[in-house]
């Protein structure tokens, strides 16, 4: 098969902004990365999409997909902004044009064990606007199958991994606001959410310090991990749960460290973001021999150094295998939208719990009647 020219879209969990990411792939083998580049959200753009999620908490599923109140101005806000970032991209980058948009969105509530996901963005606005196919709502139909609808990138980690002739097993760890993991070693990949990832660590620093995060980790190795509030964080019935799992990003709290100093709360949640990765290796098949750090929280130092003392076996970021920590989520949306357009599948049993493998994704294309104007 020939290759695609794709652009990925990803807007994570940690809410600090849009990653745009070209590749070349013909969505199985072929991969061929390209340029890619970030556009963080304003403040009140963030503000928007908490507003927005702190919502969506509240309301029935039937409620969410009608978009309520805040719910569709942050949608019309999201949109835009993906379409600004696209537009910025191309003016920037010398590059032939794109085929076709993988569009994440932006997720709202994820509940698979009511069946429902909600990931806000109007593909079909964005299609109009950009004047290109955009694939779009990826994990409603693997939810509607009865499957986790997450993760959804191992697919894309497996074709890096083959491409460069890794020798399993080695695990991928992903770190935005929700961690996960993906096992390979030969067969379809497995893979799960292992628990929070930045999103804890960046509520504390927004709540506490009014800022988005803690750049580098500095604020956590500051501070000293509070091991009996580790402990209790920790003994939550999440973690014993076998996969296929995933999770909302605000299932777990934080309360458990309120009492404690900012440095020392932040380096309480590095700490139990990575002791709970170490905890999801008790589910696979066979003990990794490497594993390749990707994902915003790649740049936590502190994280980084906890996970080195943790881990069972090496650390490597994925720069060292000529990946790309910060664009590997909107690599992956351009892939599986390839992967979308030639029915091939997405999710698997061994990663969503899906019973068939299974593609997923609504295509919207430019000029269709249904599409609005997006200004």
């Amino acid at each position: 098969m020939s290759a695609t020219r794709a652009i990925g879209l990803m807007s994570g969990t940690s809410m600090d902004g849009i990653d745009v990411a070209y590749i070349e792939t013909d969505g199985a083998a072929q991969v061929k990365p390209g340029r890619a580049r970030s556009f963080p959200y304003e403040a009140e753009d963030r503000a928007l999409l908490r507003a927005a999620v702190a919502q969506a908490a509240m309301l029935h599923p039937a409620e969410c997909k009608a978009r309520p109140g805040v719910l569709a101005v942050a949608e019309a806000m999201l949109t835009a902004r993906h379409a600004e970032a696209v537009e910025a991209f191309l003016a920037a980058e010398n590059l032939p044009p794109p085929e076709i948009i993988g569009f994440h969105g932006q997720t709202m509530v994820h509940r698979p064990e009511q069946h429902f996901t909600l990931q806000i963005g109007d593909g079909a606005a964005l299609a109009q606007r950009l004047g290109l196919p955009v694939i779009y709502d990826f994990r409603a139909a693997d939810i509607a199958a009865g499957g986790q609808g997450a993760p959804l990138v191992p697919a894309y980690h497996q074709a890096l991994a083959r491409a460069a002739g890794l020798v399993g097993p080695v695990i991928v760890l992903n770190i935005g606001g929700v961690a996960n993991l993906t096992f390979i070693d030969g067969g379809d990949p497995i893979a799960f959410d292992t628990g929070p990832g930045n999103a804890l660590i960046d509520d504390l620093m927004q709540g506490r310090a009014g800022v988005a995060m803690d750049e580098g980790g500095c604020v956590a190795a500051s501070g000293r991990v509070d091991s009996a509030a580790l402990a209790d964080l920790l003994d939550h019935p999440y973690f014993e749960r076998p996969p296929p799992k995933s999770i909302d990003r605000n299932m777990f709290s934080a309360a458990r460290i309120d009492a404690l100093s900012l440095a020392d709360a932040a380096a309480t949640l590095t700490a139990f973001t990575a002791q709970s990765i170490v905890c999801g290796l008790a589910h696979l098949p066979s003990e990794p021999r490497l594993a390749v750090l990707c994902g915003g929280g790649a740049h936590n130092l502190a994280l980084r150094w906890d996970l080195m003392q943790r881990l069972p076996c090496g650390l490597i970021l994925a720069e060292a295998l000529g990946w790309s920590t910060d664009a590997m989520e909107a690599q992956a949306f351009a892939y599986l939208a390839v992967r979308r357009l030639r029915g091939l599948p997405i999710t698997f049993p061994t990663t969503t719990g899906i019973r068939t493998p299974s593609p997923g994704g609504l295509i919207a294309a430019p000029g269709s009647v249904h599409a609005p104007q997006l200004k």
